[in-house]
C-alpha cells in the first residue's frame, strides 16, 4: 500500500515524462492508422493484426521473467480483457462510423473514468477536487459526443463504442500498475497480449470473410500493432508502475491533439466547434482530477 501511495504522489522524474510522451503520441497516432488499415480490412481482423503484431513484437525480446503467482494469472487475463482485448476491439468497430479524430477526442475522457472507477471499485482516495473534475469531464464529454448523437443512429453507436472502451482503460490501469511494479512492464503487458490474442482470434477469423487486402493498410496494421499495441503498451505500464493509475491516464491530454492533427491533414476529418469546446473542457476536467488537496 505504501509503494503504491508512493507512486501516486512522487515527483515526476525525466524518464516520466518521456514515457508519458511516448505513449501518448503512439496512441495518438494509432486511430490514424485504423483508419487506414479498415480501407482494406475488417474491423475483427484489425484488432487481431493489432494484438497479434504487438504479441509479437514484444516476445521477440530477449528479457528474463520469473513466474506469475497463481493469484496473479488470474488479473493477467483480467488485463487482457480490459485493457487490449476489449477496448481494441471496439475501436476499429466504432470508426466505421466515427472518424479518427473524433474518437481521439473522445478519448480524453480517460482520467476522468479512472477516478470514477478507482473511487467506484478499488476504493482509491479521492479528493474533491478530483470529484469536481470528473463532473467537469461528463459535460465536456457531452458536448464532444452530442453532435454525432443527433446527427445518425450510427454515428450515436460509433461514440457509445469508444465511451465503452475508454471505460474500460479505466479499469485496467489500476489492474496494471501493482503487476508492473511486480513483474516489470514487458513480462506483464506481453502476457496480457497472448491473452488477448486468444480472445481475438475467432472474431479476426470471421473477419477474413469480409476482408481484401492492400499493402497500405498491411503497413499501417504493422505498425499499429508493434507500435500501438507493443511499444505504447509498454511504455504506459512502465509510467503506470512508477507514477500510479491516475497520472498515468493524462496520456490522453496529448492523444487528441496527435490524432485531429493526423485526422485533419492526412484523413480531411471534420470536427465540430462543439467538439473541440468539448475537449478543452473534458482536458480541464482532466487535470483536475489528478491533482489532490496537498497539490
Amino acid at each position: 500500500m505504501a509503494e503504491t501511495v508512493n507512486a501516486e504522489h512522487a515527483k515526476f522524474q525525466l524518464l516520466d515524462w518521456g514515457l508519458l510522451l511516448g505513449a501518448a503520441g503512439i496512441w495518438g497516432a494509432s486511430f490514424f492508422f485504423i483508419d487506414i488499415g479498415l480501407e482494406a480490412f475488417a474491423p475483427g481482423l484489425v484488432t487481431l493484426f493489432r494484438i497479434a503484431f504487438g504479441c509479437a513484437a514484444l516476445w521477440l525480446i530477449p528479457i528474463k521473467t520469473r513466474p506469475f503467482d497463481q493469484q496473479d494469472r488470474k488479473k493477467i487475463v483480467l488485463l487482457g480483457i480490459t485493457w487490449i482485448a476489449f477496448p481494441l476491439t471496439m475501436f476499429p468497430i466504432a470508426q466505421q462510423w466515427i472518424n479518427s479524430s473524433l474518437t481521439g477526442m473522445l478519448n480524453s475522457a480517460m482520467p476522468i473514468f479512472t477516478v470514477l472507477i478507482g473511487l467506484a471499485v478499488f476504493a482509491t482516495p479521492t479528493a474533491p477536487i478530483q470529484l469536481i473534475g470528473v463532473f467537469t469531464g461528463l459535460a465536456g464529454l457531452v458536448l464532444i459526443g452530442l453532435p454525432e448523437v443527433t446527427t445518425d443512429g450510427t454515428n450515436a453507436i460509433g461514440v457509445l463504442l469508444v465511451i465503452l472502451a475508454v471505460l474500460s482503460y479505466g479499469v485496467a490501469v489500476h489492474i496494471a500498475g501493482p503487476l508492473q511494479r511486480q513483474y516489470g512492464a514487458i513480462p506483464v503487458v506481453r502476457s496480457a497480449l497472448l491473452v488477448a490474442v486468444i480472445l481475438a482470434l475467432p472474431y479476426g477469423v470471421v473477419g477474413v470473410t469480409d476482408s481484401g487486402f492492400g499493402w497500405g493498410p498491411m503497413i499501417a496494421c504493422i505498425a499499429l500493432g508493434a507500435g500501438g499495441t507493443g511499444i505504447a503498451f509498454v511504455l504506459a505500464a512502465e509510467l503506470n508502475g512508477r507514477v500510479g493509475a491516475v497520472r498515468t491516464s493524462i496520456v490522453t491530454y496529448l492523444i487528441p491533439i496527435v490524432a485531429v492533427f493526423l485526422g485533419v491533414v492526412f484523413r480531411n476529418d471534420s470536427i465540430t466547434l462543439w467538439a473541440i469546446l468539448g475537449t478543452v473542457i473534458v482536458l480541464a476536467g482532466a487535470y483536475l482530477t489528478t491533482l489532490t488537496q496537498n497539490s
